[in-house]
């Protein structure tokens, strides 16, 4: 609703945009902005419940991805323009390329701990002893961090919309020049992100995995790690080895997202396609890939099981 009523009153602002501006506008902008975002997230949980995927991050990916036809030719047109090199131009393409590549890479990269199962007497014979991994993801919070940094650093240039035609007092005369240096491109935007970004990634990796839980379930069904007790030594050594893996995984999610504002601060925004954009449209596609697979495996053995049962009435 905050964020709504910062864009009606950045619309009354500019040029010839609202015909007719007043409170009317406001509120009837305020309702449809939140109206269409409420529609748009049943519409997500829609297709959620009946498709296949996340339904809003589909959604997302759609948006995101219709973009990219209109920044592939903003491209084209600058170095048709002779505003941007040849060599800036082919330099671009091999990043966007390889950060897809160390992307991928990062999302499927994965510690694998070892679990042993104990071997016990079932009758006369010996039953259990197996062994498992238990996959702990290198990016455990995957593109929330991003996302809520990013929401968060957009307030200040809500209240500075909000605010550009009042008259501000003297004490406050501060605060055009800080909402200035928090825009894409600018030094204290890229600090405040990356620290965002790094304070989010432990944030929702303590919450999504719980240590204490995990060592129990492990105790509960007989299973240990090697050379570790169960129990609280083993919680220790998950939170030890989380904790390390979230500092990989925190690092590679800024870097992938200050590329792009490093790219704004020499071209400028005409150029600008956020590294969230890049983590959101990559990671749908594959989550996307891999649940289609499932659906066509499953099916697959569906199609096994009937057949088996149609052989075994028939004899």
């Amino acid at each position: 609703i905050v964020q709504a009523y910062g864009i009606s009153v950045g619309l009354e602002s500019g040029n010839g945009i609202v015909s007719d501006p007043g409170l009317f506008f406001r509120i009837s902008a305020v309702i449809t902005l939140v109206g269409g975002t409420m529609f748009l997230m049943w519409l997500g949980e829609q297709v959620t419940a009946r498709g296949v995927g996340n339904g809003i991050s589909l959604i997302i990916f759609a948006g995101i991805v219709a973009v990219l036809p209109s920044t592939i030719a903003r491209l084209l047109g600058l170095a048709q323009q002779g505003q941007m090199s040849a060599f800036a131009l082919l330099f671009i393409a091999i990043l966007a390329v390889a950060t897809v590549v160390f992307i991928v890479f990062m999302e499927r990269a994965q510690r694998r701990l070892l679990i042993q199962y104990p071997k016990r007497q079932e009758g006369n014979r010996m039953a259990g002893g197996e062994r498992s991994f238990l996959p702990l993801k290198v990016n455990t919070a995957g593109v929330i961090p991003p996302i809520f940094a990013s929401s968060l650093l957009m307030l200040p240039t809500t209240v500075a919309t909000m605010t550009a035609n009042a008259d501000l007092p003297s004490w406050m005369s501060w605060l055009p020049l800080v909402t200035a240096q928090l825009t894409h491109g600018q030094p204290l935007f890229m600090a405040l992100y990356a620290a965002l970004i790094i304070f989010f990634c432990f944030f929702y990796t303590s919450i999504t995995f719980n240590p204490e839980d995990t060592a129990e379930n492990l105790r509960k069904y007989g299973g240990f790690l090697p050379g570790i007790r169960p129990g609280k030594r083993t919680a220790e050594y998950l939170d030890y080895v989380l904790t390390r893996l979230t500092v990989i995984g925190a690092a590679y999610i800024t870097a992938v997202c200050l590329l792009p504002e490093f790219i704004v601060s020499q071209f400028g925004n005409s150029l600008y396609f956020g590294g969230t954009s890049i983590l959101i449209v990559v990671s749908v596609t594959m989550d996307t890939v891999a649940q289609i697979q499932s659906q066509l495996l499953a099916h697959q053995y569906e199609g096994l099981i009937k057949k088996s049962k149609l052989r075994g009435r028939a004899r």
